[in-house]
Parts: structure tokens; sequence; C-alpha cells
């Protein structure tokens, strides 16, 4: 796990002076669900959502200008965004889940809450274990790559409360993948509360788009 993580920790060094600070002071972190919180979460989580999938900034988007990632990283990244968008085709037509290419070869698989949780519940809904499912079997093929689980809630209720759910959902998720033979090294959570909006919480369709859950997996820095 030390090896894996290295690539990260180092350039997270390197960049701590100079990267812009995108997240809040208060924000809740999943300790405890494997040490990618520290290294990889907390690089992942400075981007600004915007309508076209985010923008990626802090440590990961340093690793890649940087050349840390490995030339092959992009074929195995291919491989498993295809596997992905095969086995979630009936999930991605009905707009329940969303599957990006972020930057520095990061996928972005995005739940909305209409098919992952029921309000203030952080109970994954039935209707959430089949592409739950289909996600933890692709992950458990393509171990080269570590997975950020990150909750987001609307803007109803206090902002602490918000955080609290937003991790707690997340957390759920992340207990589930373990259950389906996801290694806990792997596993990453974040809770963002009501901090990155994507849609007007003025209207009901707005906090409904706000209200998600986003998984990002990421690739080993060292895929040749």
């Amino acid at each position: 796990m030390l090896k894996k993580l290295s690539v990260f920790v180092v350039v997270v060094a390197l960049l701590a002076g100079c990267a812009t600070n995108t997240t809040h002071e208060n924000t809740k972190k999943g300790a405890g669900i494997g040490a990618l919180v520290g290294a990889v979460s907390g690089a992942i989580i400075g981007y600004k959502n915007d309508r076209t999938g985010g923008m990626l900034s802090g440590a990961l988007v340093g690793a890649a200008a940087g050349g840390a990632i490995g030339a092959g990283a992009g074929a195995y990244m291919d491989k498993q965004q295809t596997e992905f968008e095969q086995q979630l085709a009936n999930e991605q037509a009905q707009h329940q889940i969303e599957i990006e290419r972020q930057q520095n070869e990061i996928l972005k698989l995005t739940m909305n809450s209409e098919v992952s949780f029921d309000s203030n519940s952080a109970t994954i809904k039935s209707t959430f274990h089949s592409p739950l499912n289909k996600i933890a079997d692709i992950m458990n093929r393509y171990p080269r790559t570590q997975i950020v689980v990150v909750g987001h809630t609307d803007s109803v209720g206090s902002e602490q409360y918000n955080l609290d759910l937003s991790l707690r959902r997340a957390n759920a998720v992340a207990e589930y993948l373990m259950l389906r033979g996801i290694d806990r090294q792997r596993l990453g959570t974040e809770g963002r509360g009501e901090l990155e909006p994507i849609a007007t919480n003025d209207t009901e369709s707005g906090r409904a788009q706000n209200r998600r859950v986003e998984v990002f997996v990421v690739p080993d820095g060292d895929i040749q």
C-alpha cells in the first residue's frame, strides 16, 4: 500500500504550498475506510464542479503535468471505462448514473438520489444494489486503481448535519463495496455536504441534482 501511495504523497508535499484551497475547513473525512483519505482523497476533492464534470485541481493534476502517471494508465483506464459503460448502460439511459473521464485518467461515476438513498437516510436503497454490484465486480477486475467515494447533499438542514449525512452515505457505499470483495486499503471516503452544488438549491429539481454520490476511480501512478 505504501508503494501505491508514495507518488501521491510526494506530489502532495511538493504542491502543498502552491495549490489553491477549494475545500472547506470543516469538511469531514471518513477516517477508518482505508489510508486513501489523507493522500488521494485530499487531492481529488480539490476540484470545482461544473456542467462538464468538474475541473480537478491540486496534487493529482500536478502529478499529471509532471508525468507521474505511468504511460500505461490511459489504456488501463480505457478498458475499465468501457466495462463500466457496457455494464451500466441501462442505468445511464435512465439518467441514474453518469460516467465521466477526468484529468489524470481518473474516472468519475455519479449516482443520483433517485437510485442511491432516500431523503435524510444513509441506508442504501435496494435499487442501488444492482449497480453497486456491477461496479464492484469491475473494480475487482482492475486492482491497480484506488477508489474515493464522495457524498453530497442539498442545502436543506444545517451545514454540519449535511456534512455528517454525506459522510455516512459515502461510508455506506464504501462498506458495501468491501462486502463485495473490494480491499479496504483501496477505499477512501469524503463527506462534502452542501458545499459543492451542481445546481440551484432553490428548486426541488435542483436539490435533487445536488443530492448525489460520486465515486472517483484513480489509477496507480506506476502503471506501465
